[in-house]
């Protein structure tokens, strides 16, 4: 039955392993977008389109594919009812899309919605979500409560001055853990034409006057420890691809200069600027502790006048195939000749890079943490059914599954929580089927051991984060 409580469980051991094993596992979103500030100003949403489809790409991507105008997806004239029932039409015939099953989780756990969404039930959905949002637990804080969310890390630049994460610390209402991850994408891509204001904005923040990269480096470990001081543990890296491109010193402060004085690089030097920002950030990550995240194989804004007309992050984006295995290996191995490896967990957006990252982890691990170089979730354009189902065989074929830190959102929303849940049942599945087919032995101890790890023990321990 299409999501009953065995929903995706399609053998017994699945469903042993889920309902005692993970279900209950608290949840740690260790990457996401969400604001601290709508955290803990407690935000309140007077419509479902405001929280469903507000800065949802997914959902504007589908509905655009479903030749849905755009004044329906992001047009300010338009009303949250009408692009609500927009939304429903299309969502109606989402056969084989993941948004239909998440979408169909979030009306159940968070509404207690039990139908089916499509035109004909539009007007009854959007009666009962909005009704349940003006009341009592439906505040942002209530949605997260709701959800058993026991540390959230947020995206944060450099700059950012960290004031609502020292507002959540300092609350004791709120149980739940919200840290700051350091994303310093802006500082290091200086073929963008907004670099040069960037790093003025840097400059002021930090203190320090940056005219060399060697100023660069010491304006971000001011930043760095600042936001240490805030349990920051880790960082996150949005590349086109892992780059290795080896520049003397010299070399890389006339890259810096040429920038600084309006010239832009050319794609060599681009990749050797960012090779060099790219050391001296896992060195710093190494120093302190934090783990690296590295998110790549995806070819941003495409579509140009949208862009211009839309900005980033608006559903123009694609997965990219220009990521080299031997790049990423060797970029790897510099941080290990100079010791400077910290843990690290890798990503792609193209699942075509699955077996490579599982035999690129291989050559990097170290004792000091089980899977210390580590396969990211199936992540994006990847997050369905298939794509997780992937990387989860990708991982145990040629890695350590049990060690896996598991599924984050990745996302602007918060009724995003339920994709754990997603992810934990298809966990489950793929363990109960290689159970069932006598490819595992049933030692239901040890499988219950491995599902709670990934579900929830491993990224607690992996990260170390700060308990609130």
């Amino acid at each position: 039955m299409f999501l009953d409580k065995d929903f995706l469980l399609n053998t017994p051991t699945a469903k042993k392993l889920y309902h005692e094993a993970s279900a209950e596992c608290p949840i740690i979103d260790y990457h996401c977008h969400i604001s601290p500030r709508e955290i803990y100003e407690d935000l309140r949403y007077d419509s479902i389109t405001q929280v469903w489809l507000g800065g949802d790409h997914y959902k504007w991507r589908l509905m655009r594919s479903a030749g849905v105008p755009e004044k329906y997806i992001t047009g300010k004239e338009t009303s949250d009812h009408d692009k609500f029932l927009k939304w429903a039409e299309v969502l109606g015939k989402a056969i084989g899309n993941p948004l239909y099953h998440w979408s169909h989780l979030e009306l159940r756990r968070f509404f207690g919605y039990e139908g089916i969404l499509n035109k004909d039930t539009a007007e009854e959905v959007w009666n009962l979500c909005n009704e349940k949002l003006h009341s009592e637990g439906y505040s942002v804080r209530g949605l997260i409560a709701r959800s058993n969310v026991e540390t959230i890390c947020t995206t944060d630049d450099p700059i950012d001055n960290l004031e609502w994460h020292e507002k959540l610390a300092a609350d004791p209402s709120f149980k739940t853990a919200v840290l700051p991850a350091w994303r310093p994408d802006k500082a290091m891509n200086l073929e963008k034409a907004t670099w040069i204001d960037y790093i003025r904005q840097l400059e002021a923040v930090s203190g320090v006057k940056i005219d060399s990269f060697a100023a660069l480096k010491e304006a971000l470990k001011v930043r760095m420890a600042f936001f240490h001081e805030h349990n920051c543990r880790l960082s996150d890296h949005g590349l086109n691809y892992v780059m290795y491109a080896p520049a003397d010193e010299g070399e890389i402060e006339r890259i810096f200069a040429d920038r600084m004085a309006g010239k832009l690089p050319t794609l060599h030097e681009e990749d050797a600027f960012k090779h060099a920002f790219m050391l001296f950030m896992a060195g710093e990550y190494k120093r302190l502790g934090w783990v690296m995240q590295l998110h790549y194989g995806c070819r941003r804004d495409n579509n140009g006048p949208m862009f211009r007309k839309m900005g980033p992050d608006t559903g123009f984006d694609c997965v990219d195939n220009g990521a080299s295995s031997t790049d990423t290996a060797a970029f790897l191995g510099a941080l290990a000749e100079g010791d400077i490896l910290p843990k690290t967990i890798l990503y792609s957006l193209n699942t075509n890079d699955n077996a490579a990252i599982d035999t690129i982890l291989g050559c990097f691990q170290r004792d000091e943490a089980v899977g210390y170089i580590q396969h990211g979730s199936a992540w994006w354009f990847d997050d369905h059914f298939d794509g997780m189902v992937d990387q989860l065989k990708s991982l145990a074929a040629r890695g350590y599954l049990a060690g896996f830190v598991g599924m984050l959102t990745d996302s602007r929303s918060f009724l995003s929580y339920p994709r754990h849940e997603y992810f934990r049942r298809i966990l489950c599945r793929v363990i109960g089927e290689w159970v069932e087919e006598g490819m595992f032995p049933d030692d239901m101890e040890t499988l219950k051991e491995i599902v709670r790890g990934i579900s929830h023990d491993n990224a607690k321990a992996y990260f170390g984060f700060a308990e609130k």
